[in-house]
């Protein structure tokens, strides 16, 4: 979906397909005619946004073999479908049963990282529509907290700034990559974000900003956005998500509520905000299980609820951050980021009463999320185009 900002320019909204995940160009080739074209059928359009995940062994089949490359970009036109956006931070493996710690391997000091996100950076410039010459990819927030080579990391990300500029030579196509701030990881919040990406200072390599990361850290967007531009941190693309809030944990029944939400399949982190800073567990079960977590304020979790469809009381989400930030990124006299990406990828680990049973309720629901995008930028003065 496109819009018009008014200054003039287009800002793109899109919504991620990592919710319906595919580890081969065949399985990529079959989510687009069984769930993104559906979704764009349910709203009216001649013409869809989708963010792609592209698992390891499809970026390679489609970054080595120019006929598999071409064979993509025509089912998506015959679709009704374009892309100016991939999400790069899961590697493979993301439909699996457990996921968890393994979404944050490679890391950025593994060589297949950069390569990885090299492949993605050519595979995207060959997607993009002919009348779009800026790409944006969002990718692992360098490593989780553990032990990394930070001289390794940086070295990896020039070169990749310096393969982005070749590739822009190459294609006259612009591809930019954005961090991902994730609790648990090394650079957690926008504020971590600051140190590696002024010191490598180079315009193609930035921040995505994830309302829900944002949330879940306690962050306030405005001051977030400030720092950023401040020290000159280009924001690449926002993802549009929204976290699990429990205001009063301490009650039995908010436990309760918030234990439908402790799955096995991917990481919940927790966090609350203290006098003395930020607090956190690196999985819901962990905050439920213990003492943990200080319980005298609230709670955020780390996990992507329906932005139209916030969980029953006790609970809510976090919708009132991504309608700040999102202000705040698009609602000036011009937009600081020009690619939104809505990233709802937990539909099918909502708790059984709530998962969607058949890809027309998931349809729905996905369409339901991009119109309540639709209508808050709309909203905040922008103009749908065709």
């Amino acid at each position: 979906m496109r819009f018009r900002h008014p200054d003039g320019s287009t800002v793109h909204l899109a919504y991620c397909t990592n919710v319906h995940p595919a580890e081969t160009l065949d399985g990529v080739l079959a989510q687009l005619r069984d769930h993104c074209e559906p979704v764009r059928r349910r709203l009216g359009r001649d013409r869809l946004g989708i963010g792609l995940w592209l698992a390891a062994d499809a970026a390679r089949t489609l970054d080595s073999d120019p006929a598999a490359l071409r064979a993509l970009r025509a089912a998506l036109d015959r679709r009704g479908l374009e892309v100016v956006t991939l999400n790069g931070f899961p590697y493979e493996g993301f439909g699996s049963g457990e996921v968890k710690y393994r979404v944050y391997k490679p890391d950025w000091a593994d060589p297949e990282r950069l390569e990885h996100t090299t492949a993605l950076a050519r595979v995207l410039a060959g997607l993009l529509p002919d009348d779009v010459t800026e790409g944006s990819i969002s990718t692992l927030p360098l490593a989780w907290r553990t032990a990394h080579d930070a001289d390794r990391t940086e070295k990896a990300l020039r070169t990749l700034a310096e393969r982005l500029d070749a590739l822009q030579e190459l294609t006259g196509r612009s591809v930019r990559v954005g961090l991902e701030p994730e609790p648990g990881c090394v650079v957690e919040t926008t504020r971590d974000a600051l140190a590696p990406l002024t010191a490598i200072a180079h315009p193609r390599i930035g921040i995505c900003v994830d309302t829900c990361h944002l949330a879940t850290s306690f962050e306030d967007p405005h001051t977030a956005v400030d720092a950023l531009t401040a020290a000159g941190v280009t924001i690449v693309k926002s993802q549009l998500s929204a976290a699990l809030h429990a205001e009063h944990p301490h009650l039995p029944e908010v436990r309760a509520a918030l234990a439908a939400f402790d799955e096995p399949r991917f990481l919940h982190q927790a966090r609350t905000a203290t006098a003395a800073g930020l607090r956190g567990t690196d999985d819901l079960g962990e905050a439920l299980g213990g003492e943990a977590l200080p319980d005298g304020g609230p709670w955020r979790a780390h996990f992507h609820v329906p932005l139209h469809a916030a969980p029953a009381a006790p609970l809510t989400s976090t919708l009132p951050v991504l309608k700040d930030t999102l202000t705040r990124l698009v609602g000036g006299p011009h937009p600081l980021t020009r690619h939104l990406e809505v990233e709802t990828y937990t539909w099918q680990a909502l708790p059984p009463e709530l998962r969607p049973r058949a890809r027309t309720q998931l349809a729905d629901g996905i369409a339901a999320e991009l119109t309540l995008a639709r209508d808050l930028l709309t909203g905040l003065g922008l103009k749908e185009l065709p």
